[in-house]
């Protein structure tokens, strides 16, 4: 709609604005390598900086005093939002932006380029062809005979009374528009999982079900992915390790119950081999020691949890009080470093009074005391990412296209006079190439010229 100021005269026209100064800002080339070179550095930020830890984390590794390169503190990181670089609303704004940049690109350059290849005309003037890149002429060559020479190299020809006119590799002029229209598919794709995806962190010991709740980070539409309809049942989890005692891997045979509790899936994963189900992927990242199943003389068998303790650095130890006499007067403390069945017993005094594998016993202020078992935990990390299917289309697109690129586009022009035949022709690419298959038709046609004047003769 235009608007109209009677008193300067002059008339408001959006589209018209649009069109003359919004769109060719959008296509700059300049604008379009600035957007990404800005996406490329608020990527490595969100790969350098650890992605979705509290607030803890962040006071205790990037402090104030003093401040990483300068500048970096966890007062900048929380203001910039760096801790969720990739759902941020600056990020997702950039991505957007250069997806209308791509957008008015492709329309404004690409697609006429390809209007303008796809539009074919014949020369019929000596000047037109001394102005292409490769030029000559024949004498008492044949239309016909240049027609059928380029039909099988491949060319599709229009013919027109003394003009002819041949082209091949159009689809290298569509590779480019493909090649944007695959970046717009893998940045639509970024921006579905960054609002519709989640992740999640369980820690879960052997024997529990549990269903997903401690979501660490999550886009805005991210409730809807989150499952629950179905639970999920660790059997069990175990560690393998090598002679020297370190771990080798570790193991989570994992269940997906529905509603009824019943198995609908079942999966044994390890490092690098997740468990896939209804879009939400389980990956194996952690483990811990969650609780120690122990008898006291010939008590019933009960099970105590265990503490991560804080060693300062000095490795991962899990740790917990066991009573030794019914008024929880005296008692021992237990302490283990991994699930290989080894725990450590020491007095109120802190002083090591017995070393126990699991399934042994041992005798401790006037009492037996049983070991029975070690129950380990399992750290699961669950994501769901809608778009990365859509990613993964945009990548095979991406691929396809980039060859489709290398395509050279070739146009052969030829106009008779007389008995004399112009031709001439250029390409896009692959200069050296074309040059040398120009030549080659010509050297066919001379020949067929030749052997006709010699049949006339």
């Amino acid at each position: 709609m235009d608007a109209k100021d009677s008193g300067l005269g002059w008339t408001f026209n959006p589209l018209k604005i649009f069109r003359r100064e919004i769109l060719p800002l959008l296509a700059d080339l300049r604008l379009a390598i600035a957007l990404l070179l800005v996406i490329a550095i608020s990527s490595i930020s969100g790969t350098v900086i650890e992605q979705g830890e509290s607030i803890n984390f962040y006071q205790e590794n990037y402090p104030e005093k003093p401040a990483l390169f300068g500048f970096l503190t966890w007062k900048v990181i929380l203001l910039l939002e760096l801790d969720h670089v990739y759902r941020t609303w600056w990020f997702l704004s950039i991505l957007v932006l250069f997806g209308a940049s791509l957008t008015a690109c492709t329309f404004t350059r690409q697609m006429p380029a390809l209007k303008s290849a796809n539009r074919w005309k014949f020369y019929n003037k000596k000047q037109q062809f001394e102005n292409l890149a490769l030029s000559t002429e024949i004498e008492k060559a044949s239309l016909d005979s240049l027609e059928k020479i380029l039909q099988q190299r491949g060319y599709q020809v229009f013919q027109e009374g003394d003009k002819l006119y041949g082209r091949k590799g159009i689809i290298g002029k569509i590779g480019p528009i493909i090649v944007h229209a695959s970046m717009l598919i893998i940045l639509a794709g970024s921006i579905v999982g960054s609002m519709t995806g989640f992740i999640g962190q369980e820690i879960v010991p052997s024997g529990e079900t549990f269903q997903i709740k401690n979501i660490v980070d999550a886009g805005i539409f991210a409730e809807s992915q989150i499952p629950q309809d179905w639970l999920v049942r660790v059997n069990r989890f175990w560690i393998d390790y090598t002679p020297e005692g370190a771990i080798d891997q570790f193991y989570s045979d994992l269940s997906v119950l529905d509603k009824n509790g019943s198995e609908v899936d079942r999966k044994t994963i390890f490092v690098n081999q997740p468990m896939r189900y209804h879009g939400v992927t389980m990956y194996q990242a952690d483990w811990a020691i969650a609780a120690v199943q122990v008898r006291v003389n010939r008590s019933p068998v009960f099970e105590l949890p265990m503490a991560k303790l804080n060693t300062a650095g000095g490795g991962r130890i899990w740790g917990t009080w066991i009573p030794t006499k019914p008024d929880l007067s005296e008692g021992v403390s237990l302490l283990a470093r991994d699930l290989q069945g080894t725990v450590l017993i020491y007095d109120a005094t802190g002083k090591l009074v017995a070393s126990v594998r699991e399934g042994m016993s041992t005798e401790v202020n006037g009492i037996t005391l049983f070991v029975d078992k070690i129950i380990g935990s399992t750290g699961l990390q669950i994501k769901a990412d809608p778009g990365i299917p859509i990613v993964y289309l945009g990548f095979g697109l991406l691929m396809l296209s980039v060859l489709m690129s290398y395509v050279s586009h070739s146009q052969i022009w030829a106009w008779q006079e007389s008995e004399r035949v112009y031709i001439g022709g250029k390409t896009n690419r692959a200069s050296v190439a074309f040059e040398r298959e120009m030549l080659e038709i010509l050297d066919r046609l001379d020949r067929r010229a030749l052997a006709k004047v010699a049949d006339t003769v």
